[in-house]
């Protein structure tokens, strides 16, 4: 959903071409893929971070457009509402030092990132759903004004004939409608890439699959929406319910939906889901992009438009090599930066561990269970009962200290990572799993202590955020 469009009202005309290029793009790379003449590069790490701007009185701030103008930076990018921005990292070798060099990225994109905000008398905040959002933020007056988003907005309303419902069911209840596509603004995430080698690409996506409960437990940051405490990790069902549009034949409430867990591992090749994508998935945004099909723009620009919890992405290397990535979504925003980085390397480590010794050649779990496993850990976060590989039931806060972080070290050593590197950070996931305190479970315990007080938890938060020190030595006072 990166690329811009011309327009934002569309024919029966545009969708039929649209249609016969993403047909042929489709083909073309099946047959690239059939015939392994992907890219077969060593992973490649990269990341995206969606962040919050917000006034002094910690509330958001339409002024995305104006950061940008300032900011300059080709790293950095608009997001759906005029009050969130997108900042991108530099892909790098995931071997060696390459976590430390995330964070040094990521570091210098950020700090200047402040630099800009301050210049403005705003402040720039990572994190999953922002505590003091109100229903009444979000609508279409803070739409970020490009023509992809408004016309996005009026295909998805248009398919579903109806507004938009929220219903999630956690420590409270929040039930509402909504006129329009902004509720997915409210979700704000770390997007991890993982660029895999074509003839495991596969195998990665069901590693990513199966990580996926643990990694949006440890990771969660997101209890509250619109004052209410929901789930451990609420971006999760706010994501899924506010683009709820399935596939063909109206089945919005069906297996088939645009935003989703998915419905299947892979079974013998990545191709599987973009052959999903063109027969089960309506067209949203029919842009003709004048260029050869080996740029795939239709193919891209559609799968833009499926949001699966875990991605396939079709991208390039330098050498115009079409290559494979796997977009790991369950991850929100924040707490920090050392936080983030701590994320990547468990993903990273976890996902090269499964993919080489679980899900080769048919995974361990099965994909109802690693589903199952995934809602039950945004609901409850660390405390959530999951299924496991010996086909019983562990409490996930122990099963991550007695397997997973010994797992994801063990893929980091064959990824090449320096130890000293992956004890840097995996060190953080094991504290942070030893004392319970996630970005989630510190929000909570500050409004235990201060009933009611979003705005000054947010303050709070941002001061913490901006000391750099992981969440789990934070103070809830």
């Amino acid at each position: 959903m990166g690329q811009e469009i011309n327009t934002a009202s569309f024919t029966q005309a545009d969708f039929d071409a649209f249609y016969e290029c993403l047909e042929n793009e489709t083909s073309e790379l099946e047959q690239l893929i059939s015939t392994n003449n992907c890219s077969q590069h060593s992973p490649v790490a990269g990341f995206e971070i969606e962040a919050w701007l917000l006034d002094q009185a910690m509330n958001p701030t339409p002024r995305n457009q104006e950061f940008l103008e300032a900011f300059q930076n080709p790293l950095a990018t608009t997001e759906l509402a005029r009050f969130n921005i997108e900042l991108n990292n530099q892909p790098v070798a995931l071997n060696h030092n390459a976590l430390s060099q995330l964070h040094q990225g990521l570091n210098t994109t950020w700090q200047a990132a402040l630099k800009t905000a301050h210049s403005m008398n705003t402040h720039l905040l990572m994190i999953g759903t922002l505590p003091t959002l109100k229903q009444s933020d979000l609508n279409l007056t803070n739409m970020s004004p490009l023509k992809r988003y408004q016309a996005l907005n009026e295909q998805i309303l248009h398919l579903r004939g109806e507004p938009l419902k929220l219903s999630i069911s956690g420590q409270e209840n929040l039930s509402l409608q909504h006129d329009d596509v902004m509720l997915e603004s409210a979700t704000t995430s770390f997007q991890i890439h993982l660029q895999t080698p074509l003839t495991v690409a596969h195998h990665y996506y069901n590693a990513a699959v199966m990580a996926s409960a643990p990694m949006v437990g440890i990771c969660a940051n997101s209890p509250y929406l619109f004052g209410k405490d929901l789930w451990c990790e609420t971006r999760i069902p706010l994501f899924e319910q506010a683009i709820e549009v399935g596939g063909y034949d109206g089945a919005s409430h069906g297996p088939i939906r645009r935003v989703s867990f998915g419905t299947q591992y892979a079974r013998n090749s990545i191709m599987e889901f973009f052959m999903i994508n063109l027969n089960h998935f309506p067209i949203l945004l029919p842009m003709h992009f004048d260029q050869h099909d080996n740029h795939f723009a239709h193919l891209r620009l559609h799968n833009g438009t499926i949001w699966r919890w875990n991605r396939p992405l079709v991208g390039f290397d330098e050498d115009g090599t079409a290559h494979i990535r796997i977009e790991h979504r369950v991850v929100p925003a924040g707490p920090t930066i050392i936080d983030s980085i701590a994320n990547a390397a468990f993903f990273y480590g976890l996902a090269k561990q499964l993919c080489d010794t679980v899900v080769q050649p048919k995974p361990q779990l099965t994909f109802s269970q690693a589903k199952d496993n995934f809602y039950q850990s945004a609901r409850y976060g660390l405390d959530a009962q999951i299924h496991w590989l010996d086909g019983t039931k562990h409490h996930l806060q122990q099963l991550i200290d007695s397997q997973l972080i010994d797992m994801a070290y063990a893929g980091l050593s064959k990824l090449g990572i320096d130890p000293d590197d992956a004890t840097t950070y995996l060190e953080i996931i094991r504290h942070r799993n030893q004392s319970g305190q996630t970005g989630s479970q510190w929000q909570r315990q500050f409004m235990h202590n201060n009933p009611g007080q979003f705005n000054a938890m947010t303050a709070a938060y941002l001061d913490l955020q901006s000391i750099g020190q992981p969440v789990h030595t934070w103070d809830c006072t």
